[in-house]
């Protein structure tokens, strides 16, 4: 077997964790990968990998192999495309996932603008508020919201969700405006529990550099964004949410913000993707268009919001 297919499926190997689901993601029999490490140990002359009944991990050898592998791949794959991208542009599949209305209200929608510029480029475009495990599920890379957990992956932000705190007018024509958040013991909100942990957030808000919380009460519990957006248009209480998801519901007077001098941390969005020496081509034009429209959609030059209107001032 030529040496560039041992390293690519060693590399898999060691990306999967598995020789089952390093086959399964690369189209060929188990056998074949078990019997592809095989000659590359005894071309290096060297372990490579430690392996259990449960888990497949890199030996001090492997992972300096690894580390090289990746690197060669790479260079690899640019050497491959060098020339017909001259010509072409940046070409093949990129496997892409986005939260969901980040999805379904900003990448979709500007996708034939990416496809005018980029015909060349063909995108898998998965759309779930899970954490999308990008080895196991074959992913090229993922856009995630807010603080994120430790990991291999490589991470570039590209962009900040400003969050701010909304009310419908029936609701606020029955239970009184609030002005700051020591008004909130007097007032409802719609609780977000995280679908991942089910804790319920607390209300947030930033006073003199500081991050400041309070819990809240109210009659229901959520655990999506579409599910408190309509439970707030309802009339059931306060929510804080991402500015660019109730935009419409802005513009057309069904939801007011309130307390704006209250809002909470913006939310940092990150694109990450799998350890590399060099991204692909396709996936370094898509992570600065991706950053262009995010920035574009969600938050203006100066940091403000225009389209946003607090109550009373309509």
């Amino acid at each position: 077997m030529d040496r560039i297919d041992l390293f690519r499926i060693f590399a898999r190997v060691v990306e999967c964790a598995s020789f089952t689901r390093a086959a399964d993601m690369l189209g060929m029999p188990r056998s074949s990968v078990s019997a592809a490490i095989q000659e590359l140990e005894t071309r290096m002359g060297a372990r490579l990998l430690n392996r259990t009944t449960r888990r497949v991990t890199p030996t001090q050898d492997g992972l300096v192999l690894q580390e090289r592998c990746l690197r060669l791949i790479a260079e690899v794959e640019d050497v491959e495309g060098l020339f017909r991208e001259a010509v072409s542009g940046p070409s093949g599949l990129l496997r892409v996932d986005v939260p969901g209305r980040i999805g379904r209200l900003i990448v979709a929608p500007a996708l034939p603008a990416f496809f005018d510029r980029y015909p060349n480029i063909e995108i898998s475009l998965g759309v779930t508020d899970r954490a999308v495990n990008l080895v196991e599920e074959n992913v090229d890379c993922v856009v995630r919201v807010g603080t994120l957990a430790d990991s291999r992956l490589i991470g570039r932000t590209v962009g900040a969700l400003p969050l701010i705190n909304v009310a419908s007018p029936a609701y606020l024509a029955a239970h009184g405006i609030p002005l700051d958040p020591s008004d909130l013991d007097s007032h409802r909100t719609v609780r977000y529990a995280s679908p991942s942990t089910g804790r319920i957030e607390e209300w947030e808000w930033m006073e003199g550099g500081a991050i400041m919380t309070r819990a809240t009460h109210g009659s229901v519990i959520v655990n999506s964004a579409e599910a408190c957006i309509a439970c707030c248009l309802a009339g059931l209480g306060l929510i804080q949410i991402p500015a660019y998801d109730v935009k419409a519901h802005l513009d057309a007077g069904e939801l007011i913000e309130v307390m704006p001098g209250h809002r909470a941390e913006p939310m940092a969005m990150t694109l990450l993707y799998l350890h590399r020496q060099h991204l692909s081509r396709r996936l370094a034009v898509f992570a600065d268009w991706l950053e262009e429209l995010l920035k574009r959609e969600t938050l203006v030059a100066d940091g403000s919001l225009p389209w946003v209107t607090e109550f009373g001032a309509r």
